[in-house]
């Protein structure tokens, strides 16, 4: 996603139709960019028949590892390249020049610790989503109903869609297997094989170039959907009800993404799986009925068992180790919600500090085990 907005970008500064490409593509981006359509991503955009994409995955850019160069090409070489521009795929489809967001990614809350949003929400007497509606303004119902029905026909497509995924691994879809079999159990099984289902449902969506929300990324946009639609099927909760957990999730995310990261070619799967499973986890309690103080401490514990988690997808395709770990991070976020209402909110290790723990741990992981494909799992294929 990050790479197609760039090209879009860039394409509205050059839109004559005789103009030719280069793109280079860095680090990360260059490594798995097969894997993840980021060729087919850009030529969609700029044209095919006029984009040279250049692969350099032994160049990291000390920005950010997910580094990208678009240049006017000049085949004849007479004059070279020209209007050069490097920017970055930071995760989730937000891009970032060195130094300097963009401005289609504007930070929007005034705070960005969620121990602050609590005690703001402690003295307004309300809750984190009236925080985000207070930030985001009351358009914001309109855009989350939109997220919230792209996530629930992509459980619904891909429950229903069997076949092999695209690449080279010719990986079978499981979810509609997991559907139909977790309906012959009881009720606790069935419970689990659904959520299970749910989340394959999307991240074999995603992995076979369908329409998914980020949540907060693509490689993870299974988990939230997941737990999610299984509450909302198995509980009948009104839609506004899921609006607010959807924002309080968002909120979650955001932090992490504002303050760490939630880029797996900056900072592992951790980043990524782990950030969906603390956003599942607080929207899951909050529908339930949790207080600041338990939605709070699920988020925390979504992340924290996530601590470490290695970006090492095989062949660089968001499929294996990818899909299952959104199906486990589902169950985990619906235990973390269970876990902090037996312990009525009360624990030592805030969000905030598992939020700058992830970061810092991201940057200790070595490249390796970042999304690189030549580390971990990825190099036993």
């Amino acid at each position: 996603m990050g790479p197609r907005k760039a090209a879009e970008i860039y394409l509205s500064r050059h839109d004559n139709p005789e103009t030719r490409f280069k793109v280079t593509l860095y680090g990360s981006l260059a490594a798995t960019g097969k894997g993840h359509l980021t060729d087919y991503a850009i030529e969609q955009v700029l044209g095919k028949e006029r984009t040279t994409i250049v692969w350099c995955p032994e160049i990291v850019l000390p920005f950010h590892p997910n580094g990208m160069k678009f240049e006017v090409d000049h085949p004849d070489n007479t004059t070279g390249h020209t209007d050069a521009w490097t920017v970055y795929s930071v995760g989730g489809g937000a891009l970032a020049e060195e130094g300097d967001k963009l401005q289609e990614s504007p930070e929007v809350y005034d705070l960005d610790h969620l121990s602050d949003i609590q005690e703001w929400c402690k003295k307004e007497g309300k809750s984190y989503w009236e925080y985000v509606e207070a930030c985001e303004g009351p358009e914001i119902w309109e855009y989350l109903e939109k997220v919230w029905t792209v996530m629930s026909e992509a459980v619904e497509r891909g429950i229903a869609h069997e076949g092999v995924l695209p690449g080279v691994l010719h990986l079978r879809r499981k979810a509609p297997d997991y559907y139909i079999r977790a309906m012959g159990y009881g009720d606790n099984l069935r419970s689990r094989g659904l959520v299970f289902s749910y989340a394959l449902a999307v991240s074999e969506e995603n992995a076979s170039g369908g329409t998914i929300v980020t949540a907060p990324t693509c490689g993870a946009s299974g988990v939230v959907p997941a737990v999610l639609y299984h509450i909302q099927k198995s509980r009948r909760f009104p839609l506004q009800r899921l609006l607010h957990a959807l924002a309080t999730a968002g909120l979650v995310g955001n932090i992490a993404k504002s303050r760490a990261s939630i880029s797996g070619a900056e900072a592992g799967c951790q980043a990524e799986v782990g950030v969906a499973c603390a956003m599942a986890a607080a929207a899951a309690n909050y529908m339930f009925g949790g207080s600041l103080a338990t939605i709070e401490y699920a988020a925390e514990m979504g992340l924290e068992h996530h601590l470490g988690m290695t970006c090492d997808p095989i062949c660089g395709l968001v499929q294996i180790p990818c899909i299952e770990r959104n199906a486990h991070a589902a169950a985990r976020a619906l235990d973390a919600n269970v876990y902090a209402t037996f312990a009525d909110g009360v624990h030592r290790i805030p969000y905030d500090k598992t939020v700058e723990v992830m970061k810092q741990t991201g940057h200790d992981l070595p490249s390796l085990y970042r999304e690189t494909s030549e580390g971990g799992l990825a190099a036993l294929h």
